[in-house]
């Protein structure tokens, strides 16, 4: 599916396991994803400003790297719009860095992503996105894989990275 979709050489970069149980009621507000997970912090042009989320070192990458990522989100529950299912806002992940504060929602549109248990979705880090609570009581478990098919400059390497089979 990969290689249909996105052509060869990509490979896994990270990987997150989101669990929402029923009963919470958290919300994520808009945002896209700008951060990119590394071994080890270096001082790279282009590569700035540096946290560290979960243990791991995250930077934020040149546009280029974001640009070219994507993301496969695997549903482990029915996810709709009473159980926190992404909601995101279509195009904005082609306007580059876009910030939520300065969302036009004049011009612009909000789309909630249902998708089924065993179901599929696939999106880029750019894509402004958002996540509501929960209304119903029913979980969200979503397996987010991200891959890329550059390589970071040296001495940067990703942190996650796992070669795919073929």
């Amino acid at each position: 599916m990969i290689d249909t979709l996105f052509g060869k050489d990509y490979h896994v970069v990270k990987s997150i396991y989101f669990d929402k149980p029923g009963g919470s009621n958290w919300f994520v507000s808009y945002h896209q994803d700008l951060t990119i997970s590394v071994k080890e912090k270096a001082v790279v042009e282009g590569y700035a400003p540096w946290t560290v989320k979960q243990e791991q070192y995250a930077v934020q990458p040149p546009l280029s790297i974001l640009e070219n990522n994507f993301t496969i989100r695997i549903h482990l529950d029915d996810t709709d719009e009473n159980n926190g299912a992404l909601r995101v806002v279509p195009g904005s992940h082609l306007k580059g860095i876009y910030r939520p504060e300065t969302i036009d929602w004049e011009k612009e549109v909000e789309e909630t992503c249902a998708v089924q248990k065993g179901g599929l979705m696939i999106m880029r880090p750019l894509l402004l996105h958002a996540s509501s609570r929960t209304t119903n009581q029913h979980p969200r478990r979503v397996i987010h894989i991200e891959f890329s098919s550059l390589e970071l400059p040296l001495p940067l390497h990703w942190s996650e990275r796992v070669n795919l089979p073929g």
